[in-house]
């Protein structure tokens, strides 16, 4: 199975430390956040890692090279223009299946987590596995509900927040034609058909979406030296 990290937005609340450096390549725990990802999925045993970037993308890719270094091999998916969540996945489907498993992981790569990506799995009968964390205090009425039998929801059961980790599968792309294109409506039609799992994390994990964020990550990878 291959992987997928997201870094392909401008990160306009991180400005101005974005206005120079894309977000992923921001340092936490004296590493770029992206390079975080990349030691979780091959801990998890992925091995070959897609990467869509547009804004500054030429400093990801001159960044991370082809993964060699860091035990992965790394393929970029560039976008001209930014083609929101499901867009960019919809771009880069042939990287990431086609090789016998038409199943991949995303990421975000705009958050940190402490999950063990390893541990996650996509039932047959299931287009997409969501990881839902408890609500943090910047998104306190959460994303989607979680069944009793471990279906997402979106009325009816406890809210809670959506971590930017799924597994999926390409199915759930079928149908749809380029272009830009949010990921949520797409989640929420598999839901209508009963399609989409969850898995709630209760571990840590934090939204990189502010300095202050970005500075509360550093300090707990750091144990408060920086």
């Amino acid at each position: 199975m291959k992987a997928m990290i997201l870094a392909a937005g401008k990160g306009e609340r991180m400005r101005p430390l974005t206005l120079t450096t894309p977000k992923p390549l921001l340092l936490a725990g004296d590493r770029p956040l992206i390079v975080h990802h990349l030691d979780n999925l091959k801990r998890a045993g992925f091995a070959d890692i897609v990467i869509n970037h547009a804004w500054l993308g030429s400093q990801i890719e001159e960044e991370l090279g082809d993964g060699q270094r860091f035990g992965v091999s790394i393929t970029y998916s560039a976008e001209g223009e930014p083609l929101e969540t499901a867009g960019g996945i919809l771009q880069a489907l042939p990287l990431l299946t086609g090789d016998g498993d038409d199943r991949f992981m995303v990421i975000n790569g705009d958050i940190w987590c402490d999950l063990d990506l390893a541990s996650l799995a996509l039932p047959d009968d299931a287009d997409a596995m969501l990881v839902l964390t408890d609500n943090p205090e910047h998104n306190p009425t959460g994303d989607f509900g979680l069944d009793r039998d471990g279906s997402v929801v979106t009325e009816g059961a406890p809210r809670l927040t959506f971590t930017g980790i799924s597994l999926l599968h390409r199915r759930l792309f079928e149908g749809l034609l380029p272009g830009p294109r949010k990921l949520a409506p797409v989640l929420k039609g598999a839901i209508a058909r009963k399609r989409v799992k969850g898995f709630h994390h209760t571990g840590q994990w934090l939204d990189i979406g502010t300095p202050e964020r970005l500075q509360a990550l550093d300090r707990l990878l750091t144990g408060g030296r920086n």
